[in-house]
């Protein structure tokens, strides 16, 4: 006697309590995939999902990814300040960050062009900030962020891209998700 691998019926071949996903079920996966890499709540990415679809220029996939890249926690990790994202968020959270030479303690602000971010002089001799200089050895930033290894801070030089965000995501099934 043979066992088969699969149960009887045409039913058979999917794994046992595992369906196919829907096409809802796919966007919504993609969007908390985006909501959980960045740290945002469900209110704040439907935000910045809305903001990009009023944007009269460019595709709103590409104007959420930068809505969502210029962020100051985001900028914080892609200068290599921080190891994570969630690190980087609780960096300027807890007011260890500088931008533009003023302490700040809101992880939301949008950055732009021309902004310097850096280490506040308090925080510095803080364990936070003792590899820094190590990571900031093997570090290369993005594009669009120019770091001054000696003087420890970011200059913002340009404008996020979507090539720029090392997003794996389908952005498309997320712009779809907040279409309907």
């Amino acid at each position: 006697m043979v066992k088969n691998p699969t149960p009887p019926g045409q039913h058979g071949t999917r794994k046992k309590g595992r369906r196919n996903a829907s096409a809802f079920g796919a966007e919504l996966r993609e969007k908390q995939n985006i909501r959980l890499l960045y740290g945002l709540s469900e209110t704040q990415l439907g935000n910045y999902a809305s903001a990009a679809k009023k944007r009269k220029t460019g595709v709103m996939a590409d104007n959420l990814v930068e809505s969502l890249e210029q962020r100051l926690d985001n900028a914080v990790f892609r200068a290599g300040f921080g190891i994570s994202r969630s690190i980087s968020h609780n960096l300027v959270t807890y007011g260890h960050m500088t931008l533009n030479g003023k302490p700040v303690s809101m992880p939301s602000l949008r950055i732009k062009k021309g902004d310097v971010i850096g280490i506040r002089v308090q925080s510095a001799p803080l364990g936070l900030f003792k590899d820094v200089d190590e990571r900031f050895k093997k570090y290369v930033p993005p594009k669009w962020i120019e770091v001054d290894k000696t003087a420890k801070t970011a200059t913002v030089i340009g404008v996020p891209t979507r090539e720029d965000s090392q997003i794996n995501q389908d952005l498309k099934l997320v712009v779809q998700y907040y279409s309907r």
